[in-house]
């Protein structure tokens, strides 16, 4: 009896997953915004392409890291506002205070090392396939840098 293949999955069950577990992300950022901040000795390891669309910050910040950074949310962070489809946060490198506004989608890695849970995600597909758009009029870098990272403005996402 000659066996038929196996049937294509339509459903698109693995992006559903992906899509779930990124909302684990956003409930735990929801926690930690919560006016009592992190409980106990939690604390965040949070990975992500920096040239996936919708990721936006300084462009010094984000052109030393072509392609993922990582940030940490434990003592000094301010203003963490996750919403329905990205966060935003501000953090101090070398002593300066920044903003960066991250798409739960750019997140490849979740870690929470004190109680050992990790959680990763396949990296945007966008952000690996796609070529580099030129960035927002209000976002475009002050000289002409080629290598220069490219910011989107997250107003083109956000409900009107």
């Amino acid at each position: 009896m000659a066996q038929e293949p196996p049937a294509q999955d339509q459903m698109h069950y693995e992006a559903l997953a992906q899509e779930a577990l990124r909302g684990v992300v956003k409930s735990a950022l929801k926690r930690a915004a919560a006016p009592d901040g992190l409980p106990g000795a939690h604390h965040f390891y949070i990975t992500f392409k920096t040239k996936a669309p919708g990721v936006s910050g300084p462009n010094d910040l984000l052109g030393k890291y072509p392609d993922e950074m990582t940030i940490v949310l434990q003592h000094q962070y301010w203003d963490l506002a996750p919403g329905e489809t990205f966060f935003s946060v501000t953090l101090k490198f070398g002593g300066q205070p920044k903003r960066l506004s991250v798409p739960y989608a750019a997140v490849t890695r979740f870690y929470d090392p004190s109680v050992q849970f990790l959680l990763q995600f396949e990296a945007p597909a966008a952000a690996a396939e796609a070529e580099p758009k030129p960035p927002a009029a209000e976002a475009a870098p002050a000289e002409t840098d080629p290598d220069a990272p490219n910011v989107v403005s997250l107003d083109t996402f956000r409900k009107k």
